[in-house]
């Protein structure tokens, strides 16, 4: 048979009809302008991102979000530290001691006063400090030492002689109570804080309350009474359990300005300023949590509006620094004291040697030591941690 080319192809199942099938040309035919189609670009499969990958886009986020937020609330906090320096009286700021160096890593002292000359008593009309206070710090040692100052102390006043030391506020205000307070004790005033116990209660409300332990029960005489004159007649007080309790503004006001216990009628002005000065702390430890720092900027300009006061926004960020490392656990609690008496009519109290050793065991040159056995509710001393003066 001949063997050129045929026009069909044979299959196994026998001749197909119709074209015959060329073979196609390798190159590709140009477009109609004369150009080659460009190659076809290869897509490559998109891959899913593990969770490595995940996990850290997540921490960068959170990141941003906290610089961001920080920020806020140091912007919001600082413009509310602001207005609490301008209410302060400038002229204590000669007589206060200079900082030695940042409060981070030097011992530091504050004076903190509370204010309450419009409480509903006899002493209404009077801008006394019923509440005073010395908070030194030594972050050196991570320790905290609160010393409480009677305010009815008879102490001389510089410039006006002897008389009961809060007295010095109303003479001079702040200026002559830090003075009269360095030669009563010989401790240098680096810094003051005034708390108006008129605006604690939205203060205390603001952080979402504070905890303070009472150290006893407590039935208050009738004072202030919340309800209707038909039933503050058979009304008892305010009663306050024994241990630690959460309170709101309302409730730590009340508790701050509790003059007489129907428990136990002992309790007298220096219990009082114990428990003002609890609340103090309590208020101070809770303000410069990490809590309070998360809502600063919402109400960070208006959280300090119950305070009066010379510390910058940065060195309120290095005291809270400084309270969270120390805690309070260990922290010591002395008081000065002395011995009940009247002079000129007036219940004051007179001060002793035991003052000095007191002020000894502030400055950590003594031991702390309890009051003296039988001393009574005025005797001076120092106690560690949550133990209670006898």
């Amino acid at each position: 048979m001949p063997t050129e080319e045929k026009p069909y192809r044979v299959y196994r199942g026998g001749r197909v009809k119709g074209k015959v099938p060329l073979e196609r040309p390798q190159q590709a035919r140009p477009d109609r302008n004369g150009r080659r189609p460009r190659e076809p670009k290869l897509r490559r499969p998109r891959r899913r991102w593990s969770w490595k990958r995940r996990i850290g886009l997540g921490l960068i986020v959170v990141l941003v979000v906290a610089v961001v937020w920080g920020i806020a609330g140091y912007l919001s906090f600082r413009k509310g530290v602001e207005k609490a320096n301008a209410r302060h009286d400038q002229s204590v700021l000669p007589v206060l001691a200079k900082q030695n160096g940042l409060m981070l890593s030097n011992p530091t002292t504050m004076l903190l006063l509370g204010r309450d000359h419009e409480n509903t008593d006899r002493r209404a009309s009077l801008n006394h400090s019923d509440s005073i206070m010395v908070l030194r710090t030594d972050p050196g040692r991570h320790r905290l030492v609160y010393l409480s100052i009677p305010r009815d102390l008879r102490v001389p006043i510089p410039g006006h002689g002897e008389d009961r030391i809060n007295s010095a506020f109303q003479l001079g205000g702040a200026a002559l109570t830090v003075r009269t307070i360095e030669g009563l004790t010989g401790l240098e005033i680096n810094h003051v804080m005034i708390v108006d116990f008129r605006s604690f209660k939205s203060l205390i409300d603001n952080i979402g309350g504070v905890d303070v332990n009472v150290p006893a029960p407590i039935l208050s005489n009738k004072f202030d009474c919340p309800y209707k004159a038909s039933r503050c007649a058979a009304w008892h007080g305010y009663r306050f359990k024994k241990g630690t309790q959460h309170m709101n503004g309302q409730r730590a006001l009340i508790y701050s300005r509790i003059r007489e216990n129907q428990l136990n009628p002992a309790d007298s002005d220096i219990t009082r300023g114990l428990r003002q000065q609890a609340v103090l702390r309590a208020v101070m430890a809770k303000l410069l949590g990490f809590g309070t720092v998360l809502s600063l900027p919402f109400n960070g300009d208006s959280l300090l509006k119950p305070l009066t006061t010379d510390l910058s926004a940065w060195q309120f960020v290095q005291l809270g620094w400084v309270l969270k490392r120390a805690g309070q656990k260990n922290a010591l609690h002395c008081r000065l004291g002395g011995t009940a008496t009247s002079v000129g009519g007036a219940s004051v109290i007179v001060g002793d040697e035991q003052n000095i050793s007191v002020v000894q065991m502030v400055t950590g040159r003594a031991a702390p030591q309890p009051p003296q056995p039988g001393s009574g509710q005025y005797g001076p001393g120092c106690v560690v941690g949550n133990r209670q003066f006898r």
